[in-house]
């Protein structure tokens, strides 16, 4: 409770304070769309035609992850709080997030049979001049939230690629080609669930899904906090 008054508990969508059971105030609420059926069955993204079973992303490409789900449509107001989540130290954030993610997804986890959560993790340098994977704070909240194991380090990234918004989509496979590498065997694990903040055309989460692949485990699941439309 003292905590509470030095940190008052935040919107993560506006950052004004909210009651302590709130994540999202009732005006944001109105200003955010969750990324809810009609959505595409491999990557979660909301369909434009809701007559499809796959957005145009997924259908004229290969992901070798099975399945991902995110939380909220990538428009203004939730640009806006990934951004401060990011890059304004607004790790706190990430409670508020998980909370909203297991509510939405906590039977799809179940079902899937996940067995460790892993983030998509930084370059080494790019993490420590931000001082932090906005990734792994996510990740472990969840871990947390759904008491399964957290792997910090099982993924590596080991080449510093440029930003993936800046790159179109061939682009984007040429500068993850070879970024990730697996520090041990996982063929133990053979569900696993990647984290990231935001799902594009999910390149990222592909490169870091094929290598845990080839290292053993069997199928790999994705969530994110925010994803765009089909378009």
């Amino acid at each position: 409770m003292f905590l509470d008054l030095l940190y008052p508990p935040r919107c993560v969508i506006c950052d004004q304070v909210v009651s302590a059971e709130a994540v999202v105030c009732p005006a944001c609420r109105k200003k955010i769309h969750m990324a809810l059926e009609p959505v595409c069955m491999k990557c979660g993204k909301p369909l434009v035609d809701e007559r499809k079973e796959f957005c145009r992303d997924c259908r004229e490409k290969k992901h070798y992850f099975t399945q991902g789900k995110s939380l909220w449509v990538y428009e203004t107001e939730v640009k806006k709080s990934i951004y401060r989540f990011k890059y304004q130290n607004k790790r706190e954030y990430a409670r508020g997030y998980a909370e909203e993610i297991a509510k939405t997804y906590g039977d799809w986890i179940k079902k899937k049979k996940i067995q460790a959560i892993v983030p998509i993790p930084l370059y080494k340098k790019k993490q420590k001049k931000r001082g932090y994977n906005q990734a792994q704070v996510l990740a472990k909240e969840l871990g947390k939230i759904w008491d399964l194991p957290v792997y910090t380090n099982l993924l590596i990234r080991i080449r510093d690629t440029k930003p993936q918004k800046m790159l179109n989509d061939t682009e984007r496979k040429n500068n993850l080609k070879k970024a990730f590498k697996t520090t041990q065997n996982i063929v133990q694990l053979e569900h696993i669930l990647l984290i990231d903040d935001i799902y594009t055309t999910g390149s990222t989460l592909d490169a870091a899904a094929a290598v845990l692949l080839d290292a053993g485990a069997e199928e790999i699941y994705t969530c994110c906090i925010g994803i765009g439309k089909d378009s």
